[in-house]
């Protein structure tokens, strides 16, 4: 009951918090020796929409506020995990990641931070967890991972005999979490509302969890042989520019747009290729699966303490 009490009194706070409105710091929520504080979700709120080339407004401000907290305490669960771990961060990865995120260089992007009175600092060691969080997941679930070439094989050969071409996907979606059936319905709705009033773009970058959402939720190009039967089956059934219907997923809910489609010969010329693509993308949804029960084990063994 207390924990239900101080999430109560914290949501109250939150609905009033103005993000820029005052210069003291002041803790939000803890767990463990974590601490995430009215500075680090103003970090995080603003970060997001300079990068997504969003106005810096309070409704703007006022609808990340949730997940941006959601994101934060995700964050801050895997920093209390890998501190058991002795893993080195990936200075050229952190680089070259935040290379790909604007057409601004590191020291354009570091001006633009100061300029809006943000901390480039914090938003690069939450991107050093998340890749430390990355290994981590691989490390032990690395057997679980790989995926069986001979298994592959057979599949694309059946396929090459069975069809001459296949049909590719060029995909973005909306991933979101769902802890709580009372609340999907709620949740739903407001992603729906938003895709509705301001575009599938901004839904990104207001509600996904996703990786993909700091590039407006693009998974690019996916061949139908490496879906699964059941967003195979989805997609066979929309338009170019439409927007599925919420699928549930273990502990998320997702939102696919088909931004495009095309067919592709399959020939043994282009096997290896095509192989290779289908690979890796059973890799990503085992890591997915790995990554999201972990972290759900890890929710569940800490007190997340919702300050007033």
């Amino acid at each position: 009951m207390k924990k239900i009490f101080l999430f109560s009194l914290f949501f109250t706070f939150l609905l009033n918090f103005k993000v820029n409105s005052s210069n003291n710091v002041k803790i939000i929520v803890k767990i463990d020796n974590e601490l995430i504080t009215n500075f680090d979700i103003k970090n995080k709120i603003i970060t997001k929409l300079i990068l997504t080339n969003q106005e810096i407004n309070q409704k703007n401000i006022n609808d990340l506020k949730k997940i941006s907290l959601e994101e934060l305490i995700q964050n801050r669960l895997k920093k209390i995990e890998l501190e058991n771990y002795n893993l080195k961060s990936d200075n050229n990865r952190i680089n070259t990641y935040l290379n790909s995120l604007t057409s601004y260089s590191i020291n354009e992007l570091e001006n633009l931070f100061n300029e809006n009175n943000i901390n480039l600092k914090t938003f690069i060691d939450e991107i050093d967890t998340e890749f430390k969080w990355r290994n981590l997941i691989y490390q032990k679930y690395s057997k679980k991972i790989e995926i069986s070439s001979e298994e592959v094989d057979r599949e694309l050969k059946k396929k090459i005999q069975n069809q001459k071409k296949l049909t590719e996907y060029s995909l973005s979606e909306i991933e979101i979490l769902s802890t709580d059936i009372n609340l999907d319905a709620q949740k739903i709705n407001e992603v729906m509302t938003e895709i509705k009033n301001f575009g599938f773009d901004s839904a990104v970058s207001k509600y996904s969890i996703s990786s993909t959402a700091t590039d407006k939720g693009k998974l690019g190009w996916i061949n139908s042989s490496s879906m699964s039967k059941d967003f195979l089956t989805i997609l066979k059934n929309m338009s170019i520019g439409e927007i599925s219907e919420p699928i549930k997923k273990q502990d998320k809910i997702i939102f696919l747009k088909l931004d495009d489609k095309r067919s592709s010969d399959v020939s043994q010329n282009n096997f290896e290729t095509l192989r290779e693509k289908i690979i890796n993308q059973k890799k990503n949804e085992l890591f997915n699966l790995y990554s999201s029960s972990y972290l759900s084990k890890l929710r569940n063994t800490k007190f997340i303490e919702y300050k007033k």
